[in-house]
């Protein structure tokens, strides 16, 4: 496995609110997700943290994301073949994270 990909996203919506974004936009993606040949094997709360882990074409991809009240932190560990679009990775994460914790 490469080295985690992180990704911090500030918000100013308090804990509960990011959290109820977060899980409305997991099942909203979820079913996207379904559709594009993505098998998702985990997704599991605990506390403020939500574990998850995700497989298509042969590659599984596993991390969490950890709900806080000014931040939301996104580790996920990705298989060597994916860890070359990492960056790529890490911006669509920011930017996609940023519209969930932003919009109104």
């Amino acid at each position: 496995m490469a080295k985690p990909l992180i990704v911090e996203i500030p918000h100013d919506l308090g804990r509960d609110e990011a959290r109820r974004r977060i899980e409305t936009g997991v099942e909203q993606g979820r079913a996207l997700l379904a559709k594009s040949g993505v098998t998702i094997g985990n997704l599991a709360w605990t506390g403020d943290r939500l574990d998850f882990a995700l497989s298509a074409l042969t590659q599984s991809v596993d991390g969490q994301i950890d709900v806080g009240p000014e931040s939301v932190r996104v580790e996920v560990r990705l298989p060597l073949l994916l860890a070359l679009f990492a960056e790529k990775i890490r911006k669509s994460v920011g930017k996609e994270g940023n519209l969930l914790l932003t919009k109104k």
